[in-house]
């Protein structure tokens, strides 16, 4: 039995699909599966279409894993990872025919974390072929204008049924979760819509990765002042956010090991940065590899701040050399001409 089960962290972005699954045909996504048994009634039924199905609950995803060896199913793939995240960094423009995402979480105290919004709609739109299906199902009383409201805003979705939303579907195949909202005289609402023939800008592009980055440059302080002088420190640009949390010290060795999150518009990363010292005053700093971290454009705006925290602590450090990226460098640049950085100036 082949694998099954993938991980956007260590997968290619995008996924080579036809290559994942042995064979070229179409491919459906299920966003939030459950307890899998929708996903696996549509693979068996639909032998020649491949599947993808991704799930954030951890037994929900072992349950299903199980169902699809058991069934003998080689056309589903299942991923542990959140919906924008597949979709933006696994997914080709135009490679989807099809979407379903049934009785999603409604977030009633945080709408925001809500699946259906207008980026998302954006997003799948263009990870969609033209004609692709995309349906809906929720029996929530406050999701149900919620999607409303952005399915008939959104420009790249047309209903394939003369209303937005229809309250009987006797041809799909009942989830669990939807026998029991029908079994209490919940009313369900289903959304037949599909992807129409308009332009969807791809706002999108999957991050270019670039060898491990890392930056060297010359302090007069020892890793111990470092270490001393560490304060947890917190910056945004735009949808990406940084913050490096925790400094830890090698008793053995005195290697400096920054703990950092990061947040970007694709995916977010717990990662290490290290501060190696080569010889007196000659630091380098870069990604440790511990957990298989992909080097981003968030990971290099990390290091350029931690890089700038380090400069700005001794007014004779600075930037001897680097390989992050040219946008990224140019900042670089003002701390290796300066002899004192101005360490209230935002890094990003």
């Amino acid at each position: 039995m082949v694998g099954i089960t993938l991980d956007a962290f260590s997968s290619p972005w995008p996924v080579d699909w036809t290559q994942e699954f042995g064979r070229p045909a179409p491919l459906v996504l299920e966003i939030g599966f459950g307890n899998g048994d929708f996903l696996i009634h549509q693979a068996q039924s639909r032998p020649q279409t491949n599947f993808i199905g991704l799930e954030v609950s951890l037994p929900s995803l072992k349950k299903a894993e199980r169902k699809v060896h058991h069934a003998g199913l080689t056309n589903v793939r299942v991923l542990h990872n959140p919906a924008n995240m597949v979709l933006w960094l696994l997914l080709r423009p135009q490679t989807l025919d099809g979407l379903y995402l049934n009785f999603p979480d409604p977030w009633p105290k945080h709408i925001l974390r809500r699946v259906v919004n207008d980026q998302f709609l954006h997003l799948a739109a263009s990870r969609m072929k033209p004609g692709a299906f995309l349906d809906i199902a929720t029996d929530h009383p406050d999701y149900i204008p919620w999607v409303i409201e952005h399915l008939e805003r959104t420009p790249y979705f047309s209903s394939r049924r003369p209303t937005s939303f229809v309250t009987e579907d006797d041809e799909r195949f009942r989830t669990k979760y939807e026998q029991i909202a029908l079994a209490e005289g919940r009313v369900c609402y289903y959304f037949h819509w599909q992807r129409n023939e308009a332009a969807a800008a791809d706002l999108f592009p999957i991050p270019q990765e670039k060898p491990m980055p890392h930056v060297i440059l010359h302090s007069p302080l020892p890793p111990d002042e470092l270490a001393r002088q560490f304060q947890q420190q917190r910056h945004q640009q735009g949808e990406m956010f940084i913050s490096l949390d925790e400094l830890f010290q090698s008793a053995r060795t005195g290697a400096l090991l920054v703990e950092t999150y990061i947040h970007e518009s694709a995916l977010t990363q717990r990662v290490g940065l290290t501060i190696h010292q080569r010889e007196a005053g000659r630091y380098i700093i870069g990604l440790h590899e511990l957990g298989f971290p992909r080097p981003t454009p968030g990971v290099q705006f990390a290091i350029y701040t931690l890089a700038q925290w380090l400069c700005s602590l001794h007014p004779a450090s600075h930037i001897l050399s680097h390989n992050l990226n040219p946008d990224v460098g140019e900042r670089l640049a003002s701390l290796a001409t300066n002899s004192f950085y101005d360490s209230s100036t935002p890094p990003l």
